[in-house]
């Protein structure tokens, strides 16, 4: 009794493992299974943000001002939607637009910086070369905002609109230099015969 009951065991086991298979694919290519907010959305909406930011009356204006390239820090970037976002991911996706424009220069904040000021005192005490205390720049401008859903849903059929609003603030005066805002609307029909 106890070998029929480990053979059915194994069969259920090895029937369930049979089951899955896996596809490697390309990091970029576009893929929406379920229409909720995916990989895809955060890198084109970083892309698209970032351009819009970077290609407004701001930049000249400071750089002019200033003579030099801003210093800019992501600030935090709030899930205000109805689903589970990882805004760290979008956060980093913004950041590598920002650094790879050549256009600003990027400030590590929060945990980073932290995580960098606790490595220099640990060089204090323990390096012959340890780098100065002090020497820290500061950020100009932080970009922060958040991303907001609907959800509507009749039947089969789902409508998830996402809007991210983000806005770039002068750290000194507060004043709001730039205003981005980005939509996204997805219609996700289900199968007749889905469950």
């Amino acid at each position: 009794m106890k070998s029929i009951f480990l053979i059915w065991v194994s069969i259920l086991m090895i029937a369930g493992c049979a089951s899955v298979k896996v596809g490697r694919m390309d990091a970029g290519a576009e893929v929406d299974l379920s229409g909720y907010w995916n990989d895809t959305d955060s890198r084109l909406v970083a892309e698209e943000v970032i351009k819009d930011c970077l290609g407004r009356g701001w930049l000249p204006e400071f750089s002019s001002r200033a003579a030099k390239k801003p210093r800019v820090i992501v600030g935090t970037v709030k899930n205000m939607s109805s689903e589970h976002i990882a805004t760290a991911t979008f956060v980093k996706d913004m950041e590598r637009e920002l650094i790879n424009s050549g256009k600003v220069v990027f400030v590590s904040g929060g945990r980073e910086r932290e995580e960098i000021r606790q490595e220099r005192a640990e060089q204090q005490k323990f390096s012959e070369d340890a780098k100065a205390f002090f020497k820290e720049k500061a950020a100009d401008f932080m970009l922060q905002g958040d991303i907001n859903s609907i959800l509507d849903s009749a039947g089969k059929q789902t409508l998830r609109y996402y809007q991210i609003e983000l806005e770039l603030i002068d750290m000194e005066s507060n004043e709001k230099v730039w205003i981005g805002q980005k939509k996204i609307k997805k219609l996700v029909k289900r199968s007749k015969f889905g469950l």
